[in-house]
């Protein structure tokens, strides 16, 4: 069997500079803060945040869980303006781990709103990120995740003609899906709108790198948590070519699975690839279970 694996497999510059942070503020816990706070899980990978929960690491969900003298961490994903307003009031220490790329799209959002238009945002709406991005929008402001959505959104009494919209996307979102949404909006409304390109080079490239890489293979593996949403979407780029995929987020996942297992040792050639919040050991991990088992 051979593999071949996306070199750009494992965490981005957003993921690296949010636990960096983290990382210094554990530093500093002992004689500093009385505890260390992440609003929302810093990451969406399981096992990093069971090994920062093992370190004393909390995670919370509102603001009432936020106490006088702790340092809190906003998630990689960011979080929304108003909740960081709040968390600003209660005597803490915030440090914001914003990845640059989302926090880049959150003040295009603004500046874009700010000179009168409305927000359609290319996203999971329940996702953190798109929250946060939200937050930055007009009241307006639609999210759609798929194409029938726009096309429902467009054709409905919701849409005005006369509004001034402006496109955005989610940051982890596929970039080919969002050039096709900003078609049918050119089609639909006769005319170009504004389109902020807030999909990060990241994101572009791991999935470049896997539609390539699921061109060549019989099968592919994406590495990363389940709740991840641009390992999700690795999974999706590499079964747009017709190629099969399975997401797991370790190895031991994948060998506790007979008939994936038993496939696997039948197969010539598998792609490799993981999440940008996967760690480069366990990719490293996964491929040599992989290699050690033919």
């Amino acid at each position: 069997m051979k593999v071949i694996r996306a070199k750009n497999a494992g965490f981005c510059m957003g993921v690296s500079l949010a636990l960096r942070k983290l990382d210094d503020l554990l530093e500093k816990s002992k004689t500093k803060f009385n505890h260390i706070k992440t609003f929302g899980p810093i990451i969406h990978n399981p096992q990093v945040l069971q090994d920062y929960a093992d370190k004393g690491v909390v995670i919370v969900h509102n603001v009432e869980e936020v106490k006088s003298g702790d340092a809190v961490l906003i998630r990689a994903h960011g979080i929304p303006l108003a909740i960081e307003t709040e968390l600003l009031k209660k005597g803490i220490t915030l440090v914001d781990a914003t990845c640059p790329k989302v926090k880049k799209a959150q003040l295009s959002i603004l500046e874009a709103t700010q000179k009168g238009g409305v927000l359609l945002l290319f996203g999971e709406a329940s996702h953190p990120e798109v929250l946060g991005l939200l937050s930055y929008a007009s009241p307006e402001a639609k999210v759609f995740s798929t194409q029938d959505d726009l096309k429902s959104f467009l054709n409905s009494s919701l849409f005005d003609i006369n509004v001034s919209y402006f496109l955005a996307a989610q940051t982890t979102q596929d970039k080919e899906e969002f050039v096709v949404m900003e078609n049918i909006l050119k089609t639909h409304l006769n005319h170009n709108i504004p389109v902020l390109q807030t999909i990060c080079d990241a994101t572009r490239t791991r999935q470049s790198e896997t539609l390539e890489i699921a061109e060549k293979v019989e099968l592919m593996l994406v590495l990363g948590g389940k709740n991840s949403a641009n390992t999700r979407r690795l999974v999706n780029v590499s079964e747009s070519v017709g190629t099969e995929a399975y997401h797991i987020e370790t190895a031991d996942e994948l060998f506790s699975q007979e008939k994936l297992l038993a496939k696997l040792k039948k197969t010539a050639i598998i792609g490799l690839t993981a999440g940008a919040s996967t760690p480069i050991n366990l990719v490293d991990e996964l491929q040599k279970r992989i290699e050690q088992s033919v």
